[in-house]
């Protein structure tokens, strides 16, 4: 039995409608649903919100410098309600975006575009993948992915809700792709004194985490895979060339 559209990926939109950086998510969220977030907002919601906001700010910026070197490919792990391609700027024309994600989720987000008469760019591809149980060879197949030239990835709010393994199949194709190839992801620290409010929250939404790193450990596993430059810019964002 195929697994739902994730719960948290729909969170995930709400904050950002309330941050109220993002209009095309304020135009697939329910307009009650964003008005009782603001109105129960809380210290907790408020830093997930930062934190949200910022990771995507800085994902886009990386991409950005990727282009301009002339990254051609953008595969978006996890897409969930993921924006950018349906507020891309000019200097993405050239990108070939490919969203990657659960099934079930995929569909949920393009019924909600449709509805919202939010039209897909040209330049856009989906590619419909269980991180648990398919390989991202197998799911970018048929996608016009090219393994032979570089490409940007970005992988937010993902890895924390998958396992071990899981984690470095992910790891280990984003690697072997070609040289330039560049990651940015989130991740839960492991540190004990770390907040705990997202892992609460996506819990009670039944998406619990499943792992945990410390920077140095998740560095080593980067460099392990063969990533040439690896940084942990916060506690909980880094990224990874190739």
């Amino acid at each position: 039995m195929e697994r739902p559209a994730s719960a948290t990926a729909l969170g995930v939109a709400v904050l950002r409608a309330v941050a109220g950086d993002d209009p095309v998510a304020l135009r697939l969220v329910d307009p009650d649903v964003v008005a009782r977030a603001k109105a129960n907002d809380t210290v907790g919601a408020q830093r997930l919100r930062a934190h949200i906001v910022s990771r995507s700010r800085f994902a886009e910026e990386r991409l950005a410098a990727a282009v301009a070197r002339g990254v051609r490919q953008y595969v978006i792990l996890g897409a969930g309600f993921d924006t950018f391609a349906y507020r891309q700027p000019e200097w993405a024309a050239a990108l070939k975006v490919i969203e990657v994600d659960h099934p079930a989720s995929g569909r949920a987000k393009r019924e909600r575009l449709d509805v919202a008469g939010i039209a897909v760019p040209s330049n856009v591809r989906y590619a419909a993948i269980d991180f648990a149980t398919t390989s991202l060879a197998d799911g970018l197949a048929g996608s016009g992915f090219s393994a032979a030239e570089p490409a940007f990835f970005s992988w937010l709010g993902v890895m924390m809700y998958l396992d071990e393994a899981a984690i470095d199949a992910v790891l280990g194709f984003v690697a072997a792709c070609a040289a330039g190839s560049e990651l940015v992801f989130d991740f839960a620290p492991a540190d004990a004194a770390a907040p705990r409010y997202a892992e609460e929250r996506a819990t009670a939404m039944g998406e619990p985490f499943l792992g945990r790193f410390t920077p140095a450990a998740l560095e080593g596993k980067l460099r392990a895979h063969g990533f040439r430059e690896v940084a942990i810019v916060a506690p909980r964002l880094g990224r990874a060339l190739r």
